[in-house]
């Protein structure tokens, strides 16, 4: 690329520069006058005449020597920068920079010395002698010596013996051929001993047959006992390396197989037996393996003679009489009439995924639990989506059938969860192979209990505990997906379904007592490892144990609803008769009698509200032993703690609601408190009102100022900034349009020179071209 080409200059900026500043200010078309609007008296004004040319061509000078200048050398790396130590501290002297520059280019080229040498304290030597001295070459030896040596009988030897001098050091080449030839005697060495050692074995193996017979014939026991000495008894160590001899190695195993391969493997053992199960039912005779190769003797006459073992007819004795082969045959019938019996009463071996939910039931219909759960698992590995393209779709339904069947048995009359409990480890493998779809199904049957409660709630204010469907589904809910994320899109709906029955439901009977306890035990069943405080599980408990208070006419704690201070349903949980706690056994909650809770007399009825209580209290105890950790954990059980030691007597119950009431208790008191109570912060007097005057300064145009001297210097400051900001803005604007002109006119310089040389190279391209055409013509 040429040079660029000359910017052009105006015929402005050709006139300026040739004008002296003095004719510029007097000609009337470069002034500019800034006129004001009206006059002030005293004001002095520093800007009424400007140049705007002057200030224009200045403008574009700083810029050239500045901002073009960084342009142009914006990608350019050919500055030099003298970065010796000191060079621009101008407070040190020329020798304390000499000296500082010399020690630390010592230490560097030390450290760099140094980065790989591992001991410099040890001399590495060879033979004794230092390889550093043997590298330096100080041993060569003149060569008038080495001749007068070798041709006049070496009389500077015999020089130096008189003269008492010792011995003459060894040359590196002497050092270099004594090595040499101690390396070939060594090798000769080991080749003899090498030769001996084959030549003694050869030897003892030719002996061996001698040496076997003196080995076996040994003496008697009792001679060697005499004779020989007594052995020496081996040492643990030895015993420890023998038994290391003799233990079992590690063989080498097949690789694992694919989850495919074994599901595949699965398949074809369960058709197998099925096929062997159908073939019994049918009576047909089991396929015999291949025909193996009879032994014919010498005076065999191959003349197709067979006496075959069928031909012959035994004879057993049974009931006292002899009978013959065809008594037996009658026998074998009677058997595989037995064979095919049981292989019709015996579970087929595979089985097809219902496509709808009376399939499925028809499928598990009439079968034991067991049997139920055997078949679910063969359909399973019949099924595998890895066998076929639209298995995993069948699995994925047969997971809402089974969800739905679960119910089902929960809500029966009575309700089978003996089944239901069997039926959960295969709901966990197919939730464990397709958990989206598992999720998914969980949360339907989650919003339909959630919708059904809503309605309930919108038509009568008030809604019924829970099923015991729905309190299976939410167990089932614990036990297929994690209970302790911070949010789940299935536990936590779930939990909130929990804590919505809790407190939206009133406690009207027994048995809603028993599902609302039933719920507080699901509640921290969730929340165990978290430890998310619930109160509505708090609260539930507080006042079921306030149902159990005798005396509700002075309570020192509130009752929160659904409960209620008084009412029809607050004396749920007191004794009829004092007596039936002498019966009483502990026992846990069947979740059962959420559904069929039957109480025939009083005492049954007792016997349960004993029960409801105990079961209470261990939550509120369990309660107490997850939350003992929190900071508000004193506030929050206080009411508990004045029911149960206040309001509670337990003197006429068993023992063992005594003891979990003093349990609860000691947890309470024994909890530390870690925070303070509030209190009011000390503020400072309030003074009594001043009815001065408020004075503010108007200026100029109306405009109110700031009252104190900080607004004042608070509105300069903004005014200055202002100011700062626009003419920040105006040379940004004007920096960037110069440098849009300066690339510009480079662009437009360098397509100049390019089109430049393109024409110079069409002008010799066609120049030649006519030369060539002219020496075609001349040659014609």
């Amino acid at each position: 690329m040429g040079k660029p080409a000359p910017k052009k200059r105006s015929v402005a900026d050709k006139v300026r520069k040739t004008k002296t500043s003095a004719d510029i200010k007097n000609n009337p078309f470069e002034v500019k006058i800034n006129r004001k609007k009206f006059e002030v008296l005293g004001r002095k004004t520093k800007h009424d005449v400007g140049l705007p040319g002057v200030s224009r061509s200045k403008a574009i000078n700083k810029r050239k020597e500045t901002l073009l200048k960084e342009h142009q050398n914006k990608h350019k790396a050919n500055k030099f920068i003298d970065r010796r130590f000191g060079e621009y501290d101008t407070n040190m002297a020329p020798e304390d920079k000499i000296l500082e520059r010399f020690s630390m280019e010592r230490q560097r080229l030390h450290d760099k010395k140094d980065l790989f040498n591992l001991n410099e304290e040890e001399e590495l030597t060879h033979y004794g002698q230092s390889l550093a001295e043997m590298e330096k070459f100080n041993d060569l030896v003149d060569s008038d010596t080495e001749l007068t040596r070798s041709h006049f009988g070496g009389g500077g030897g015999l020089l130096r013996k008189r003269e008492g001098e010792g011995p003459r050091a060894r040359s590196r080449q002497e050092l270099i051929e004594e090595l040499i030839h101690k390396s070939k005697q060594e090798k000769r060495d080991r080749q003899v001993q090498k030769e001996e050692t084959f030549e003694l074995t050869e030897k003892l193996d030719k002996d061996w047959k001698s040496i076997q017979t003196l080995m076996s014939n040994r003496t008697p026991r009792a001679l060697r006992d005499d004779t020989q000495a007594e052995k020496p008894r081996l040492d643990e160590y030895d015993m420890r390396v023998r038994e290391l001899g003799f233990e079992m190695k590690a063989q080498p195993s097949e690789r694992l197989k694919t989850p495919e391969e074994l599901a595949r493997e699965e398949r074809e053992r369960l058709h197998k037996l099925e096929a062997d199960r159908l073939r019994r039912m049918t009576g047909e005779p089991a396929k015999k393996g291949p025909k193996t190769t009879t032994h014919m003797s010498a005076d065999d006459l191959n003349d197709g003679f067979v006496l075959d073992k069928e031909d012959k007819k035994a004879l057993s004795y049974k009931d006292g009489k002899w009978q013959s082969g065809d008594a037996e045959d009658g026998g074998d019938e009677e058997e595989l009439k037995a064979q095919q019996e049981a292989a019709k009463a015996e579970l087929p071996y595979t089985f097809a995924a219902p496509e709808s939910y009376a399939e499925f039931h028809a499928l598990l219909e009439g079968h034991s639990p067991d049997n139920q759960c055997v078949i679910l698992a063969r359909a399973q590995k019949c099924n595998h989506p890895s066998l076929g393209e639209g298995n995993k779709l069948k699995l994925q339904k047969l997971f809402g059938f089974l969800l739905e069947y679960l119910g089902e048995l929960s809500s029966s009359s009575p309700p089978r969860l003996t089944t239901v409990d069997k039926l959960i480890p295969q709901l966990f493998d197919l939730c464990q192979m397709f958990p989206i779809a598992a999720s998914k199904a969980m949360r339907g049957v989650l919003a339909d209990a959630g919708h059904d409660l809503e309605e309930e709630l919108e038509a009568d204010g008030r809604a019924a505990f829970p099923a015991l469907d729905t309190l299976v589904y939410l167990k089932v809910v614990s036990l297929l997906f994690p209970t302790s994320d911070f949010r789940h899109p299935v536990t936590t709906p779930a939990l909130l379904h929990i804590c919505q029955c809790l407190s939206k439901c009133p406690v009207k009977s027994l048995q809603d007592m028993t599902s609302g306890l039933a719920l507080c035990c699901l509640a921290l069943e969730y929340v165990c490892l978290s430890k998310r405080f619930l109160p509505e599980v708090l609260n539930f408990l507080c006042g079921t144990l306030h149902m159990a208070v005798p005396d509700k006419t002075s309570l020192g704690y509130s009752v929160v609803p659904p409960f209620r201070p008084v009412g029809k349903h607050n004396d749920l949980l007191l004794l009829s008769a004092p007596e039936s706690s002498a019966t009483w056994t502990n026992q846990t909650l069947p979740l059962a009698l959420t559904q069929h809770l039957e109480l025939t007399d009083h005492l049954h009825r007792d016997h349960h509200r004993l029960t409801c209580l105990s079961t209470c209290l261990d939550l509120v105890h369990r309660c107490c032993l997850l939350y003992k950790d929190t900071d508000a954990f004193s506030a929050v059980f206080r009411p508990v703690q004045t029911l149960l030691s206040r309001h509670l007597p337990l003197d006429a119950h068993p023992e063992a609601l005594q003891e979990l009431k003093s349990s609860i208790l000691a947890a309470i008191e024994g909890a530390p408190r870690s925070h303070k109570p509030l209190v009011f912060e000390k503020q400072k007097p309030i003074p009594l009102r001043m009815f001065t005057p408020k004075i503010v300064e108007v200026l100029d145009y109306g405009k109110r100022r700031g009252n104190t001297k900080v607004q004042r210097e608070m509105e300069r400051t903004k005014h200055k900034y202002k100011k700062e900001f626009k003419g920040a803005l105006r040379e940004i604007r004007k920096d960037n349009s110069f440098l849009a002109r300066e690339k510009l006119q480079e662009t437009m310089s360098r397509d100049s020179e390019r089109k430049r040389k393109v024409k110079e190279l069409y002008g010799s391209l066609g120049t030649q071209e006519g030369e060539w055409k002219a020496l075609r013509r001349k040659k014609k």
